[in-house]
């Protein structure tokens, strides 16, 4: 069984841009969720991959990932994936021997940027940032599944 350890942050500072090391686009959309899991199509510049995740509520959480064919993902996020879909810049920055993801988010959810860092597990010993701030971990409106949802352009200024 695959287990994701991720832990989300909002960000303090555009310092992590002097940093990146490189970038990728995403496109990503949601073909079901339920109460146990959800189940996301996704391009990652010109990979496809199809995701099931546990819908859990925590840093640990059961993730499956298969690659798919290019024209099937495209043609699955064009007629059965709800909308709107998620779409992102994920941008790759190394602090203290860890790998950051931050994910610079578009459309509906323009102005969103949320640092993730992937863990081997739930009480390992990292290193903060200075462009970190708050964790958002346990707050389900920066699941990416709950974005379709309820997207950032639709948060109160006070929520934000």
């Amino acid at each position: 069984m695959a287990t994701e350890i991720e832990r989300k942050f909002t960000l303090c500072s555009s310092e992590w841009r002097a940093h990146i090391r490189k970038s990728k686009h995403f496109r990503q959309g949601y073909l079901v969720g339920s109460e146990q899991a959800s189940v996301r199509i996704r391009i990652e510049d010109h990979q496809a991959n199809i995701n099931i995740k546990s819908a859990t509520l925590g840093v640990v959480r059961h993730e499956y990932e298969y690659t798919i064919p290019l024209e099937d993902a495209v043609a699955m996020l064009n007629q059965l994936c709800k909308q709107p879909q998620i779409e992102k810049i994920r941008h790759y920055v190394d602090f203290a021997g860890k790998t950051w993801e931050i994910d610079e988010f578009s459309g509906d959810n323009q102005g969103l940027i949320v640092a993730e860092i992937e863990l081997d597990s739930e009480d390992e010993v990292f290193e903060l940032p200075p462009w970190v701030d708050q964790e958002v971990s346990l707050d389900t409106r920066y699941y990416n599944v709950c974005l379709i949802e309820n997207p950032y352009k639709n948060w109160q200024d006070n929520d934000k």
